[in-house]
């Protein structure tokens, strides 16, 4: 049985703007406010799916969620037709009103926890959706994000979707972004590592000061549980506190891990010795690299700053691992240069591409955040919802869809429009046909 790893990329909505919601998240803060190009940031997204398309990957799109959630401002007590339930809550509670426009669905790496039916105990691909509570504005999405996996993975047969944990924040919990698997193969069962920031029910436990904690242990474990996943096969690490505390607010800012290879910052993980041990540990006797990068090597700053670790760590068709990294890694030289020396060690890491994502790294997203990772068999590949599953055929009609339907910049002010809500729901609305997704938005069901 043949196994593959697909990379699934949240595509941009149309609605994509920089509002500085995320607190903790150093990009996000520093970009607020900035005038957006929800055309250029869909297409940047399209063409890195298509590349990896081309160098042999296995590339699916997820749809956007729908934006201005007027759902939820009706919710909070807004009231009357569309366009004054944005007009009220525009004047009355800006704040609100913002969260309520985010364009943060498009970080995919958020969107779920994916166990490959190798290490599962009923032998299906499991899903929980991330319930991201410790964000109001990333809050909104599970309900939509299930609804859009369901019929993206909607074969019952090789497909187990769970409900997201509860919405509480002793069970944060954010997804793939705070969760690796390391295996000897793609088919071979392998060793899940969850990574959290703190403890929801110990206080007396190291965990940041300055920034908050986003995911709990108890959310991991709650999500290993509902996988079928065996306690020998599960590794929970503690992100480091301080570097929580430095803007690095997912695992995935600090550690990316790809079948045997683990690279990370030394400052990544808290009592990293111990965290190393356990993995090779229940790794096995099969070849394990490490890849520590030292801080005099790349400083924390400059990791943050460029994303080094959020970037796509990808085995090719050839068997060699290759870096899928944002231009900004390529435009400082110290990582450039890092970057360069580390594909001529003795590493399965051998070439590096870059790739313009500035639109969602300005955002506080990287090629990472934008997919979320699903390893499949032959027989599981062919049971996703092959409308979904990039291709020259594919690409070309997302990229006239974009066309018809995206601004090329919108504002703060723009997203009070009712003409930019009318605009974006034909736009959902054409993209279920487009996909076969069915009615997976709330606009669509009445």
């Amino acid at each position: 049985m043949q196994y593959c790893e697909a990379n699934f990329d949240g595509l941009v909505g149309p609605t994509h703007n920089y509002a500085g919601l995320s607190f903790g998240n150093v990009a996000s803060f520093s970009n607020a406010n900035a005038v957006s190009n929800p055309k250029e940031a869909a297409k940047q997204g399209l063409q890195k799916m298509k590349a990896l398309a081309d160098m042999g990957m296995v590339q699916g799109v997820l749809a956007p969620q729908e934006r201005p959630d007027v759902a939820m401002l009706r919710r909070l007590g807004f009231t009357g037709s569309d366009a004054k339930v944005l007009e009220q809550a525009a004047q009355q509670a800006r704040e609100v009103f913002l969260a309520c426009c985010s364009a943060s669905s498009m970080w995919t790496a958020n969107a779920a926890t994916v166990s490959p039916s190798a290490d599962t105990a009923d032998g299906r691909v499991h899903f929980t959706p991330a319930n991201l509570t410790n964000k109001f504005h990333r809050s909104l999405e599970p309900q939509v994000t299930g609804n859009i996996l369901k019929a993206t993975f909607a074969n019952s047969r090789h497909f187990a979707h769970h409900t997201h944990l509860p919405d509480n924040d002793h069970f944060g919990d954010e997804g793939a972004a705070n969760h690796t698997r390391l295996c000897s193969a793609y088919g071979h069962a392998g060793v899940e590592v969850f990574v959290y920031g703190r403890h929801a029910f110990r206080h007396d436990l190291p965990k940041p000061v300055k920034y908050p904690a986003r995911q709990t242990f108890e959310a991991c474990q709650a999500v290993a549980r509902l996988h079928g996943l065996d306690d020998d096969s599960v590794v929970y690490v503690q992100q480091n506190p301080d570097v929580i505390d430095q803007g690095v607010f997912h695992n995935d800012v600090i550690a990316v891990g790809n079948q045997n290879v683990l690279f990370y910052h030394q400052l990544a993980f808290h009592n990293t010795q111990a965290v190393l041990d356990e993995i090779r540990r229940k790794f096995g006797d099969n070849p394990l690299h490490f890849i520590e990068v030292k801080s005099d090597e790349v400083g924390l700053t400059d990791a943050i700053k460029t994303y080094l670790f959020n970037t796509q760590l990808l085995t090719l068709p050839d068997g060699n691992m290759t870096i899928i990294a944002p231009t900004e890694c390529q435009e400082n030289s110290t990582v450039a240069n890092y970057l360069a020396e580390l594909t001529t060690r003795d590493t399965p890491i051998k070439s590096v591409n870059y790739f313009d994502v500035k639109q969602s790294m300005r955002n506080g997203g990287g090629p990472a955040c934008l997919r979320l990772r699903v390893a499949l068999t032959d027989n599981e590949l062919a049971a996703v919802n092959p409308n979904t599953i990039m291709n020259d055929t594919l690409f070309s009609k997302l990229n006239s869809w974009v066309d018809k339907h995206y601004r090329d910049r919108l504002t703060e002010h723009d997203l009070r429009d009712p003409q930019l809500l009318i605009e974006s729901r034909a736009a959902l609305d054409e993209l279920t046909q487009l996909l076969r997704l069915g009615s997976v938005y709330p606009f669509q069901q009445g």
